[in-house]
Order: structure tokens, then sequence, then C-alpha cells
């Protein structure tokens, strides 16, 4: 997978009771609130915000605001996982760019 795949992977997953948020382009409320919806009306006791790359401190902007203005006293950061991912570009080169997790669950 490219950089450029990854970027448009803008999206929230759901597996079994695995929640996840992919961090990319589109608007910043729009991962809030996704992150929000998952907790309220899917009824997740965890939800998984991942991003690499840019996104990193996206990803710990959405936490933040996630837990302390929408999801006040009810949620808390559990974990953070931080890693790098090696690819290969357009070009061929091997590229290194490093990644994070942030897991959110109900108090």
């Amino acid at each position: 997978m490219t950089q450029e795949d990854y970027e448009t992977q803008e999206r929230v997953r759901r597996a079994g009771d695995d929640y996840t948020v992919f961090v990319g382009a589109k608007p910043f409320m729009n991962y809030v609130t996704g992150v929000v919806m998952q907790f309220t009306t899917q009824g997740a006791k965890e939800v998984v915000i991942k991003g690499r790359g840019k996104f990193i401190s996206r990803c710990v902007d959405i936490s933040e605001v996630a837990c302390k203005r929408f999801l006040e006293n009810t949620v808390d950061i559990k974990n953070i996982k931080i890693d790098s991912e090696e690819f290969q570009n357009k070009e061929g080169k091997n590229i290194r760019v490093s990644t994070i997790e942030i897991t959110l669950s109900r108090k």
C-alpha cells in the first residue's frame, strides 16, 4: 500500500467489536463526529484512532477534542501505540513512515 492509498482510506470501519477510525485529509470534525458516534450510537466500548505520517498530530487532536469536549467524563485514553512502517513509493524507493494508534475507552 502506498502513502497515497493510505491517505485516501478516510473511513470508519467496524470489524466485530473493533471500532477503528483511519485519519486522512477529510475535514477535522468528520473524524471527531465519527469517534463520538461510535461511542454514542454504536455502543462501542473502545475506539481506535489510527494515522500515519503528517496525520499523526491530527489523530492526537481528534482524540483530545473527543475526550475533553464531546465525551467529557465518559471516555479516557486507554493506550497509545507508536510504530513505523516501510513501503515502496511510486519510484520503487523504500520509504519509512511513522504511525500512531490511540485507543479510547469508556470509563
